[in-house]
């Protein structure tokens, strides 16, 4: 079987004024990653990615420690849904105005409340597709790969994508298609083995490129 390596993008700027740039530890971690393909002989002989920066940093972290340059068909399906839109569709207060004692763990409580929400079809928010329609997408790209003969694809993305192709594979219901987005690491690694019939799930959220004590420190999910 052909291997689809999906990696989630490294870490983004959480918190500043621009979330979709790598921080300096995103960046160190996209190029560990790549160090790792190298050691390990991995090559792609096809390659895609979401639109959005992080996706092109952390591809140009990997290709850096790869030491060969690494050209991704863009694909606008491997975009991460706007995590502020999904909130506001269940929260109207900003944010920003919120007296929460921890701005983080408040974000994410009320973004598993309204990914659920929008997963289900009880909410819709502004700017995006129904939920169907975006997972569709991601399940269009995996079609484009089994079809194409590939047999070894790097795909760079974020979380919800990931998560609905795995999804995909396995056939999740909303609450568990949910844990699978929020428990992705930045520059995880999940393999899925592919023939131009099958999928199978092979690994989900390694991080084989930080399995030393010595990056502890780096394994982050936001």
């Amino acid at each position: 079987m052909a291997i689809l390596y999906l990696v989630r993008h490294a870490q983004a700027s959480f918190g500043a004024a621009d979330y979709d740039q790598l921080s300096p530890l995103g960046q160190r971690q996209s190029l560990q990653l790549g160090r790792y393909f190298a050691r390990r002989g991995v090559k792609f002989d096809t390659t895609a990615s979401g639109t959005l920066q992080r996706h092109a940093q952390t591809l140009s972290g990997i290709s850096e420690g790869l030491g060969m340059p690494l050209i991704a068909t863009p694909c606008p399906g491997l975009n991460e849904y706007d995590g502020a839109a999904v909130i506001a569709a269940i929260h109207s207060t900003p944010l920003s105005d919120t007296s929460a004692t921890d701005p983080y763990r408040h974000h994410f409580r009320l973004l598993r409340q309204g990914l659920l929400q929008w997963m289900m079809g009880k909410t819709q928010p502004v700017g995006l597709p129904p939920w169907p329609e975006f997972r569709q997408g991601v399940v269009d790209v995996l079609d484009d790969i089994q079809a194409s003969g590939a047999q070894s694809v790097l795909l760079v993305s974020s979380g919800g994508p990931i998560a609905c192709a795995i999804s995909h594979v396995l056939a999740t219901p909303p609450e568990s298609t949910l844990e699978l987005n929020m428990r992705l690491r930045n520059t995880a690694v999940t393999e899925l083995a592919f023939t131009h019939k099958h999928l199978a799930l092979q690994t989900y959220n390694t991080l084989p490129h930080l399995d030393s004590i010595e990056f502890d420190s780096w394994i982050t999910h936001a």
